[in-house]
């Protein structure tokens, strides 16, 4: 609902913007535009301009009362305020089109979102990695030590009446550590940081939205769920099936909504799915009639 359209009580029907047709939903739906305006504030541009011709009318118009109605270009909302005054404008016009930069809307704003908990998601296993390594690498590089430490830590407590089995379960693996060959375990460690680097990298490109990452994601992904698959047909688990779970919806996401492998379209439809939400169409076609206050 705008501005204006709350001054006046009316109710604001819900436009799809693809069809500009009221549409109704069983269920709440997420606006991002909202969301997005609520944590980073309206995309609104000609504060700071002296005079607001008829041609930028999509954007930003004046009334009669020489108050000034900015768009925002992300949600669509109507924001009054003052002319500036001499002194505060800093250019004569609103620059041209091609030098105004739009924010994100729609869906494409959606799928940034989503990008973006995934690439947290990454974020987590570089934590997890990168630690997991680190740890790795120190044991290989201070083996005889801990193996030092650890034979006197078995040895005191079984000198105190306690029985350790050290042949079965977590005391055998951990023993059996230390007979690892030590460029095993360096092998190991180097493994793993280079996985923490290549979801770090995954990380930072799906943050800032490059279509390389989504592609390095989809591939790096499906190769991980083969051992998952087959750890899941050596035995069925609660954490197994999650974390298969959360893969397989990260593969089918991207290869589908982001119309990898030239899939629904491939890179041209998503390019012109973008201009339909998020560029000067998609203003043209949902502003308000030129005359008088937008409402």
């Amino acid at each position: 609902m705008t501005t204006v359209q709350q001054a006046a009580g009316q109710p604001a029907p819900q436009l799809d913007r693809r069809s500009d047709r009221p549409r109704k939903h069983r269920f709440p739906r997420v606006s991002w535009d909202l969301l997005d305006c609520s944590l980073h504030g309206h995309h609104v541009v000609g504060r700071d301009v002296a005079e607001v011709r008829p041609a930028d009318a999509l954007v930003v118009r004046e009334d009669a009362d020489g108050f000034r109605w900015h768009r925002c270009l992300r949600c669509d909302a109507w924001l009054a305020a003052p002319a500036p005054t001499a002194g505060e404008a800093s250019r004569e016009h609103l620059p041209p089109r091609e030098q105004i930069e739009l924010p994100l809307r729609g869906r494409v704003l959606r799928d940034r979102y989503v990008l973006r908990l995934i690439a947290l998601d990454r974020v987590v296993h570089v934590l997890g990695l990168g630690v997991l390594a680190a740890a790795v690498l120190v044991f290989s590089g201070q083996r005889a030590t801990l193996d030092r430490w650890w034979t006197w830590g078995l040895d005191f407590v079984q000198q105190h009446g306690v029985v350790i089995d050290t042949t079965h379960g977590f005391l055998a693996k951990v023993s059996g550590w230390f007979s690892t060959p030590s460029d095993h375990l360096l092998f190991i460690g180097v493994g793993l940081a280079a996985y923490a680097a290549l979801e770090a990298t995954e990380a930072v490109g799906l943050w800032l939205g490059r279509r390389w990452a989504e592609y390095l994601t989809f591939v790096a992904t499906s190769i991980l769920m083969v051992p998952e698959v087959a750890d899941l047909m050596s035995g069925v688990s609660a954490t197994g099936v999650a974390l298969f779970a959360l893969n397989l919806a990260v593969v089918v996401y991207l290869l589908l909504a982001k119309r990898l492998f030239g899939l629904r379209g491939g890179g041209k439809a998503e390019a012109a799915e973008r201009e339909a939400d998020s560029g000067w169409s998609a203003l043209e076609r949902t502003a308000p009639p030129s005359a008088g206050r937008p409402a």
